[in-house]
């Protein structure tokens, strides 16, 4: 197929498909940016946050269900992917100062990644969540697509990971900044890789906004948690069920 046969095949999409709800989700969103901008930048009015809440409410007040909603919307969806591929962007201006970080970020990012898949997994046990909700969370650290793979393999609930996946990102996202700040951690490498470990995508949205070596480090933080977990976690999930 030519790029031309691509973008008209993506415009008869557009054009066919109806656009209430990909309408509703860019006017949520501009609508968190404002509440964003108003809040004079605070981490705590998130505008992720701010447009799920608005968007959960305008899907439940007018009784539409989430598969209707994404028939619409999922154009956003699809722009995920470029998303992604953009943040090597500022990784790539910023490669030196990752080359010369080379140990610290291999080091951070495995330890990030083991503490977050045993807090989760002691939260639920704590909590006596069943096998198949701790496969659900074990993997919340994780960008969305990834988690949610990662569940299904060790016997998980994947919608239930995307939804924790999704509120550990908003949560990170918003209380990310301040932490790092009581902390008094002032490195933006290390606030990104911070970051980017624990918040994946959503976290790392924030860090580029605040500073972009923070960013840099975040996105390569969230791609290399993500490798990571994929590759260790079935493996490591065994022995927890076996044990």
């Amino acid at each position: 197929m030519s790029d031309g046969d691509g973008l008209a095949a993506l415009w008869v999409y557009l054009a066919a498909d109806p656009l209430a709800a990909l309408a509703a989700t860019l006017l949520a969103w501009l609508a968190g940016l404002k509440a964003h901008t108003a809040a004079r930048g605070s981490p705590l009015v998130n505008p992720v946050l701010v447009a799920v809440v608005i968007l959960a409410g305008l899907l439940l007040a007018a009784g539409i269900s989430y598969a209707e909603y994404f028939a619409g919307a999922q154009f956003v969806h699809f722009l995920l992917g470029p998303a992604t591929v953009a943040l090597a962007v500022p990784l790539y201006r910023h490669w030196s100062l990752v080359r010369s970080s080379t140990l610290a970020i291999l080091f951070s990012i495995l330890v990030g990644s083991a503490f977050a898949v045993a807090a989760a997994l002691a939260l639920g046990v704590a909590f006596g969540a069943p096998m198949a909700v701790l496969a659900s969370l074990a993997p919340k650290s994780v960008t969305t697509p990834v988690a949610m793979g990662i569940a299904e393999r060790i016997g998980g609930l994947p919608s239930l990971t995307a939804v924790v996946v999704i509120l550990s990102g908003i949560a990170g996202a918003t209380l990310g900044t301040v932490t790092l700040n009581l902390a008094r951690v002032r490195d933006w490498r290390a606030r990104g890789l911070a970051m980017g470990t624990a918040a994946h995508g959503i976290g790392t949205a924030r860090a580029l906004s605040v500073n972009e070596t923070a960013g840099a480090f975040s996105g390569l933080a969230m791609a290399l948690n993500a490798l990571a977990t994929a590759l260790a976690l079935p493996l490591l999930w065994r022995l927890f069920a076996s044990g």
